[in-house]
């Protein structure tokens, strides 16, 4: 039964979390231990906010999970778990979780309440209401990268906002595609909001979600401080090009965490992780010590 409670939160979709350590990267702190302490601290409670989350939309969609071909696993749809004990587990799971927020921070107390009023809301009433529902997504993950420049007290950058926005938005509809072609004729009994959505539609808005990604990466990497980071673009279009490949041809998108079993995705995700961290850590250090040194050549030469 303890195994069953821990699937009920769905650890393996915790990774959507780790867009909280963002801010860390890209303000400069990444070497600032005493941060990660209250990032990695903060990223726990956004994990056991989240688990609540998806105790609350099981019980809520627990007949039409029962329909499902793979929800239908799921503790609560398959009846491990029953539905009283599940809210029980959720309250304590939020109850913790505020705690834990308000010993951070109040600023982030109240953005882990945001959080918590727009899953909810989500969960209830704007997950029926088309193209709000991935919009809602999209700003759940917005609203992490934001906990976690509000963590550090850094300032919040625009493009952080965007960025988070049209990543998670473009998933989001990978998603929906993938949920109306996998359920077909039964999608609208599983999901309402299917009925609405078409195959066709779909594709559309993820092109158009995939062009604005590209520009607005593009011109992050323009106006960045340093130019290096033009050199990550190329591996950005790569990677949403391999993921629309995954989800057309290999018929991925279902869950986003299958990409990290995708070598493709995961070899171009390192790859820009390195990339970034080279660009933003050791090129100026490099700039630093050359511009020394010619600066020592100047003073012999004067």
């Amino acid at each position: 039964m303890i195994g069953e409670y821990i699937r009920l939160i769905r650890p393996n979709n915790w990774y959507k979390n780790i867009v909280i350590f963002v801010c860390l990267v890209f303000s400069d702190n990444i070497f600032k231990y005493n941060l990660w302490l209250d990032l990695i601290f903060a990223f726990i409670i956004l994990c056991l906010l989240s688990g609540s989350s998806y105790i609350i939309n099981d019980i809520l969609d627990v007949n039409k999970d029962k329909n499902h071909p793979i929800k239908k696993k799921r503790p609560i749809a398959s009846g491990k778990i029953k539905i009283n004990h599940a809210i029980i587990y959720s309250i304590l799971l939020i109850f913790l979780s505020l705690v834990g927020a308000y010993f951070i921070n109040i600023s982030f107390l109240i953005i882990s309440i945001v959080f918590l009023s727009v899953i909810f809301l989500y969960s209830t009433i704007l997950k029926k209401i088309i193209i709000i529902d991935t919009i809602v997504i999209s700003i759940g993950f917005v609203i992490r990268a934001i906990a976690g420049c509000l963590v550090i007290s850094v300032l919040i950058s625009p493009w952080l906002i965007i960025c988070a926005f049209l990543v998670s938005l473009f998933l989001a509809l990978g998603k929906r595609r993938h949920e109306l072609i996998l359920l077909g004729k039964d999608a609208k009994n599983h999901r309402k909001i299917l009925s609405n959505y078409s195959s066709q539609m779909l594709d559309q808005l993820i092109t158009i979600t995939t062009a604005t990604l590209v520009m607005s990466y593009s011109l992050y990497t323009f106006m960045a401080d340093s130019l290096y980071m033009m050199i990550t673009i190329p591996i950005v279009i790569y990677g949403l090009y391999r993921y629309l490949f995954l989800i057309h041809i290999k018929n991925f998108g279902g869950e986003p965490e299958m990409l990290f079993k995708d070598k493709g995705m995961l070899l171009s995700m390192i790859f820009w992780t390195i990339l970034v961290f080279f660009i933003l850590y050791i090129f100026p250090k490099i700039n630093l010590i050359n511009s020394y040194f010619f600066q020592l050549e100047l003073l012999k030469l004067i």
